[in-house]
């Protein structure tokens, strides 16, 4: 498929901010099943855009600023995806998977998810693909979405608690039961064409990669129960969200913050719904 993605960020202070350092990981790079096929950047100030790799291998751009009372942040580009059953191919990895069996304090499991997974690896035995699989339905009957409960420094203990969260909450509970189970696992920031043909979104999407001897890493989607197909647009990866987070940073004075964003994926060539 050829898909368009537009995704705005916008931040506004109140009084105006004395400076801005914000880290952009909202670029996607190419592997088999994922071409890109023109991305672009563009900010609202006169501002530098440092590019580099991070750790893990992200396209990573670094933006410092002044003085400012709003900014706002567009990428937009086209790109070209192969379903490729959710097996990765062709990206760049700089490190063993057992790096992804590292817990984070969004990533830990409580008693009750280490019983949740230990049960279903121990119903699968030694198929680690059946395992993940079990996993990736078992959490989505577990959890009802909800943009209401939690937020961007939600744990994944807290979220599977509440039985409730969004697509970033479905990632980190499955990573944290996939890891607990001793199968590396990591987070993935993307987009997603929704199978309703609603392309406004009020977000990016996110979900799971897991390590499976036989295969390399698999792409698993909790949100949806499927494994990533190719209406998924991969864009960053790391141990958790604050690693592969579409935008991070830090502000110096000012006072309130308010954030918006909209995001808009569609195929190419398709008549889309608002």
């Amino acid at each position: 498929m050829r898909l368009k993605i537009a995704h705005t960020t916008t931040y506004r202070y109140e009084p105006p901010a004395t400076g801005v350092i914000q880290i952009l990981r909202m670029t996607p790079g190419s592997h088999d099943g994922q071409y890109v096929a023109n991305w672009q950047i563009d900010v609202s100030t006169d501002s530098r855009l440092d590019v580099h790799e991070d750790a893990f291998g992200n396209i990573t751009h670094v933006l410092t600023h002044g003085p400012l009372s709003d900014l706002t942040i567009n990428v937009e580009g086209l790109v070209e995806t192969h379903d490729t059953g959710g097996v990765l191919r062709g990206t760049d990895e700089r490190f063993p998977p057992s790096l992804f069996l590292r817990a984070t304090p969004l990533t830990e499991v409580n008693a009750a998810m280490a019983r949740f997974a230990n049960d279903l690896r121990v119903e699968a035995g030694g198929d680690t693909l059946g395992f993940l699989h079990a996993l990736l339905l078992q959490i989505n009957d577990h959890m009802t979405f909800d943009t209401d409960p939690t937020s961007s420094g939600t744990s994944a203990a807290e979220a599977f608690a509440l039985k409730r969260g969004v697509c970033q909450d479905y990632a980190h509970i499955f990573i944290a039961c996939a890891r607990s189970a001793g199968v590396p696992a990591r987070y993935v920031s993307g987009h997603l064409l929704r199978s309703d043909g609603m392309v406004a979104q009020d977000a990016g999407h996110a979900w799971a990669e897991a390590h499976v001897e036989t295969l390399g890493w698999v792409g698993f989607d909790a949100t949806n129960a499927v494994c990533t197909t190719d209406a998924h647009v991969r864009v960053a990866v790391g141990l958790d969200y604050l690693s592969a987070a579409p935008v991070r940073g830090t502000r110096y004075g000012g006072g309130k913050e308010i954030l918006e964003v909209a995001v808009r994926v569609d195929q190419a060539g398709r008549q889309s719904q608002s």
